[in-house]
């Protein structure tokens, strides 16, 4: 039952090396959202910039054309900066779906040694239980045979003396 104790330890470890990986996924998956949210809100904002450049042209102001100039050029800046840290964080995110499935196959095997030891020690079991019912058996069988050879009821394990049986049979 020691070894059983110690698999069990180890299975308790791997689990919560799984759920911290888990959690890691999960937190680099909000994080990588968050990059790709922003990155949509900046696309947007470059179309506005862009439409707004377009209605400045037509009215004619300046300062409108001068503003969405920059707004679009801003855009594009962060843009620029954004793709990068989304690929990285992509990257990440990968990794530790790996890590996490491979601390999952590392808790499945300690779930099957496991497993193997318990149908171990249930065979181990049946084969004392029924070595004990064959003893049992053999046991009366012998009992019976020896009862009806003598014609006493004497409890196995008592001897008759050789003088009381030959008194017995007289």
């Amino acid at each position: 039952m020691a070894a059983s104790r110690a698999l069990r330890r180890l299975l308790r470890i791997r689990e919560i090396e799984e759920e911290q990986c888990h959690i890691a996924v999960e937190s680099a998956l909000g994080g990588l959202k968050r990059l790709e949210l922003a990155q949509v809100a900046n696309e947007e904002r470059e179309r506005q910039g862009r439409r707004l450049l377009t209605s400045s042209a037509h009215s004619g102001e300046l300062a409108d054309r001068l503003a969405a100039f920059a707004e679009s050029s801003a855009a594009e800046r962060h843009s620029a900066h954004l793709a990068p840290r989304i690929e990285l964080a992509k990257r990440e995110v990968d990794n530790l779906r790996h890590q996490f499935l491979l601390k999952r196959v590392e808790r499945r095997q300690a779930e099957t040694l496991i497993q193997e030891e318990q149908a171990r020690v249930e065979i181990e079991e049946g084969r004392r239980s029924q070595q004990a019912l064959d003893d049992w058996h053999r046991f009366r069988l012998h009992r019976s045979r020896g009862e009806s050879v003598r014609g006493t009821t004497a409890e196995p394990g008592l001897r008759v003396p050789d003088d009381e049986r030959g008194s017995q049979q007289s």
